[in-house]
């Protein structure tokens, strides 16, 4: 076992701690599969973990560092390191004007989660979305990036809408939990044409059926509590991503989680769980447009 499992090229101070802990598993002359059975983790994420792909738990840190022998000093040093990481706010761009590997982005940070809180007050969230819904929201984000880079290629959208509706199929575990938040005026914009509306609203009431999922919507005229500044999706309460224009927003911090988990809270004081009239008014009305 090597005394410095950040040593490497450069500074060895910068050697982010995937790396350090990959270092002391081969160091161990163990593989990725070996390691997960002895810390109940699949190999998956520990992958994950080794390459720096998404945010890394302090907590998850510290089992595999203790599991791979480490001296309690260096624990304490990967631990510190993997905290400090996660008060960093992350930009999830991996290539400029490219909504399909954002969308792969998203999908590997939500990959490990059991709990989702989801508060969208202008488009419905991405997990609730059908497949025409999504295509017409990604087309106007590949239509923003495009304003910027000309040559982004429109031939991404596909794919796009794939790796959108493929994060879905977490939909279909039990042992997750979903609680959606809308603001009513989500189901009143015409994303799409009236009868593709329709689809949508039936998604979103099927979706409130399930049993994993809890969906609530702020009605029109409730009770003002704070402002609905921006969509943002809290993963386990560990984790909240933010959308904006130009990308999504990444952030790990305890207190930037806090904060969000306080304003979800605060927004579902004025939602109701009783959406089944609330989706009825609306598919009336979108029925009264085709008609």
């Amino acid at each position: 076992m090597a005394d410095d499992p950040f040593r490497g090229n450069g500074d060895p101070s910068s050697a982010p701690v995937g790396v350090a802990l990959q270092r002391m598993r081969v160091e161990k002359g163990i593989t990725g599969k070996e390691l997960g059975a002895l810390v109940r983790m699949s190999q998956s994420k520990i992958s994950r973990i080794e390459n720096s792909h998404g945010p890394v738990s302090p907590s998850d840190v510290g089992r595999l560092a203790r599991a791979l022998d480490a001296p309690p000093a260096v624990v304490a040093q990967l631990v510190e390191r993997a905290e400090l990481a996660r008060n960093r706010v992350t930009d999830m761009r991996t290539s400029a004007g490219s909504v399909s590997t954002m969308q792969r982005t998203v999908e590997r940070t939500e990959a490990d989660v059991s709990e989702f809180r989801v508060f969208q007050p202008d488009v419905v969230m991405g997990l609730a979305q059908t497949d025409d819904y999504a295509r017409a929201i990604l087309e106007a984000a590949h239509e923003i990036r495009k304003a910027v880079f000309p040559d982004a290629a429109r031939v991404a959208i596909p794919e796009a809408v794939s790796a959108r509706v493929r994060r879905q199929i977490v939909l279909e575990d039990p042992d997750r939990r979903f609680y959606f938040l809308l603001t009513e005026s989500v189901l009143g914009k015409q994303v799409v044409p009236p009868d593709l509306m329709l689809a949508q609203i039936a998604r979103l009431r099927r979706l409130a059926a399930r049993p994993n999922v809890t969906l609530k919507v702020i009605p029109a005229d409730a009770k003002w509590t704070l402002p609905h500044v921006h969509g943002f999706e809290l993963l386990d309460d560990k984790d909240v991503v933010i959308d904006i224009y130009n990308t999504s927003i990444d952030a790990t911090g305890r207190e930037d989680v806090a904060l969000y988990r306080y304003v979800f809270d605060r927004l579902d004081e004025s939602a109701t769980s009783e959406v089944g009239p609330i989706l009825e008014r609306y598919r009336r009305h979108y029925l009264d447009l085709i008609d």
